[in-house]
């Protein structure tokens, strides 16, 4: 195991092998944890640790084609490559909107997209 990241998200699944993938290859980021109930990647900066649900929380977030919207809080990722975000996302089950629903704040294109199991995540570039 490696020494923890000082920023973590935590991310509640069903499938968390999936799920890990997803934030692993959309993040670029690295294994840096696994033991049963949880994966843990990320990079020296931040983590995703994607925690297995149990019980009645698990039998309410089944369906995975509904999109968690009402969720309190949204994790927003600095990434390289909107497009490379884009193709790893597609490639793991989850989804962005379109590139053209993008929007420029504090000198950052900013873009929404969502996991495979419905959770909301926004990834971001610089933008000039």
């Amino acid at each position: 195991m490696s020494q923890p990241a000082a920023a973590l998200t935590v991310i509640y699944a069903n499938d968390i092998t999936r799920v890990a993938e997803f934030y692993q290859r959309t993040l670029s980021l690295a294994l840096r944890d696994e033991e049963d109930g949880f994966i843990v990647v990320g990079n020296e900066a931040y983590e995703v640790a994607v925690v297995r649900m149990a019980g009645d929380s698990a039998a309410a977030a089944s369906n995975a084609a509904q999109l968690r919207t009402q969720a309190a809080v949204k994790a927003s990722f600095l990434v390289e490559s909107l497009d490379q975000t884009i193709a790893a996302a597609e490639a793991c089950g989850g989804a962005t909107k379109p590139v053209t629903s993008a929007w420029r704040w504090r000198n950052q294109l900013h873009l929404d997209g969502n996991d495979p199991e419905g959770n909301v995540v926004q990834f971001r570039v610089g933008a000039a």
